[in-house]
């Protein structure tokens, strides 16, 4: 009897329970609340944070002299001033994806060493030649690694985007800039042109050189469109980034942003040419150009805020801009939220072993400096030449200079009686691995208004007593004209006993020679004759061959091999 009450009293006491939990839910449901508990969230311990907090130390030690020259093209070069801001925004847009990195149990993978690895081998590659847009290229994968070795691939897809911003803030190598910026000016002038022509205004074009008449404006590099391109650039991807909607809407506004630039840049050079007519040279100087500056630019993120408006109200569902234009912050972790902590990451603390080791050795060796070879000063090379050759020295413009940051140059006419002069320009470089290297003719003649109708590499054999030693030349020869007037160019590039005409070979000996033979030095050598209308090419062509074999014997001294 005594275990049937008890029996009986458990069975009303589960029953009474049961009775509560169902007025509860009935109760719950009459106020539409569904009582749930809250899923459990994934955090990283202090002791993990610690170590990613190390790695990141020991990233900046191990490519310090590639973060130096980051800092330093900020500061010095205008179109990568917003640099200082990339890693900023890159921080910012992880901590915005920080509630979906706590919604999944991520673990470490050890295919993030390697790409540490890999990141190392670049900064030797980098260290060792001093080209160190190679280091700062493995900057980027290191942090790439780091990420895999602490959240897995998974993890590091959410995160993906934010951390490949951070390729925004590296500069161009230098011969990508540089052709990049010619054909900007070329093309920002000759719509500019077309713009001042619109308002019945008389201008000749010449290459960069507007002509009007009464001033000349030059096209210069800082108004090449790039001090626009490259923050807007930045600015499209990023709105690309946070625009909710399909993915070729998100293509049309990254890709805006260059047409954008090269119109808005146009239109500057437009107007400055008409104010200068009308108000004269004043309104293309001083404050007043700067403003001009700042002002185009606002116009082209107005412009860009108006397409994007543009696109979220075309397809099937029109949207309002604020609507598609996804800007959140991670959800904040609610009261009672069961916490659930990450296991230790092994291949986090094996990738930051690896990086305070390249950091050590990094921060104990000296800068391995190249060697700059004894050569004999350009302004030693003779004025006359063996085969009657007579010689007047010209120069450069210190705007070119500055563009060119050569070591060394020569620029003179030679002579012989009774025929046209050929022109001799040589350009010498100690060390061509920051960032500084020789520049290409083929970029630089049509900035002067001469157009390459033709184009071609050949061998050219020196004529004259004083090469009769010399074995023939490989060159680029280029017939470039300009109106009625034609001329013939020689151009090869000296690198180190080399005599190369592709320009992308002459990248790649510098990169081998700056690691086996710790030199980089080179020189570009040019050759100009006028082609008159009473002669033919062969004629020009002899006139060339025979003044290299007066100059060749000549060059060992000033270009050492």
């Amino acid at each position: 009897m005594v275990g049937t009450a008890t029996a009986m009293s458990q069975s009303i006491a589960n029953l009474t329970s049961a009775c509560k939990t169902h007025v509860s839910s009935v109760r719950n449901m009459s106020t539409g609340i569904v009582s749930q508990p809250p899923a459990a969230v994934w955090k990283i311990p202090r002791v993990q944070w610690a170590l990613v907090v190390l790695a990141g130390a020991a990233i900046v030690g191990a490519f310090l002299p590639a973060v130096n020259l980051l800092f330093e093209t900020w500061g010095t070069v205008e179109e990568y001033s917003y640099g200082y801001f990339i890693p900023l925004i890159s921080a910012f847009l992880i901590w915005q994806r920080a509630d979906q990195l706590r919604q999944r149990d991520l673990r470490g993978s050890w295919s993030g060493v390697l790409l540490v690895l890999f990141a190392l081998v670049l900064n030797a590659v980098g260290s060792l030649s001093a080209m160190l847009h190679f280091s700062q290229y493995g900057l980027v994968v290191a942090l790439f690694g780091l990420s895999v070795c602490l959240i897995g691939w998974r993890g590091t897809r959410i995160v993906a985007v934010p951390l490949g911003t951070l390729l925004f803030m590296i500069p161009l190598p230098n011969f990508v800039m540089n052709e990049l910026s010619q054909q900007l000016q070329l093309v920002s002038s000759q719509l500019g042109v077309w713009l001042i022509r619109l308002f019945g205004i008389s201008v000749f074009l010449e290459g960069n050189v507007i002509d009007l008449g009464s001033y000349k404006l030059q096209v210069v590099e800082a108004c090449n469109g790039l001090r626009y391109l490259f923050p807007l650039m930045v600015l499209g991807f990023l709105s690309a980034y946070f625009f909710q909607g399909a993915w070729w809407k998100r293509a049309v506004i990254v890709l805006s942003t260059i047409p954008l630039t090269i119109g808005i840049n146009s239109l500057r050079i437009g107007m400055i040419g008409i104010t200068v007519e009308y108000w004269g040279p004043s309104m293309a100087e001083g404050l007043l150009h700067d403003f001009e500056g700042w002002f185009m630019f606002m116009l082209c993120v107005a412009l860009m805020v108006a397409g994007m408006s543009i696109l979220a109200r075309v397809g099937g569902r029109p949207q309002s801009l604020r609507a598609v234009f996804g800007l959140e912050f991670p959800e904040p972790i609610a009261s009672g939220t069961p916490i659930r902590w990450r296991s230790n990451s092994l291949p986090t603390l094996t990738a930051m072993a690896l990086l305070a080791s390249a950091a050590t050795v990094t921060l104990a060796t000296s800068k391995r400096e190249q060697i700059r070879p004894d050569r004999t000063s350009f302004d030693q090379l003779p004025m006359t030449l063996p085969g009657g050759w007579s010689g007047r020295p010209d120069h450069l413009d210190s705007d070119v200079l500055t563009t060119l940051a050569l070591d060394d140059y020569v620029l003179t006419n030679y002579s012989v009686a009774g025929e046209p002069w050929v022109n001799f320009y040589s350009a010498y470089y100690a060390m061509q691995s920051t960032g500084r290297s020789t520049h290409s003719p083929r970029n630089c003649m049509p900035g002067g208004g001469w157009r390459i109708t033709e184009l071609k590499e050949t061998s050219v054999t020196p004529i004259g007593n004083a090469a009769a030693s010399m074995a023939s030349v490989t060159v680029n020869r280029a017939i470039i004209q300009r109106g009625d007037q034609r001329q013939l160019v020689y151009y090869w590039f000296d690198q180190r006993g080399r005599s190369l005409t592709d320009e992308l070979k002459v990248k790649w000996f510098i990169l081998q020679d700056s690691i086996t033979r710790n030199r980089s030095d080179g020189a570009l050598i040019r050759l100009v004759t006028p082609v008159t209308p009473s002669e033919d090419l062969a004629q020009a062509d002899r006139r060339l061959s025979r003044f290299l074999g007066s100059i060749a014997p000549r060059l060992p001294v000033h270009i050492p091999n």
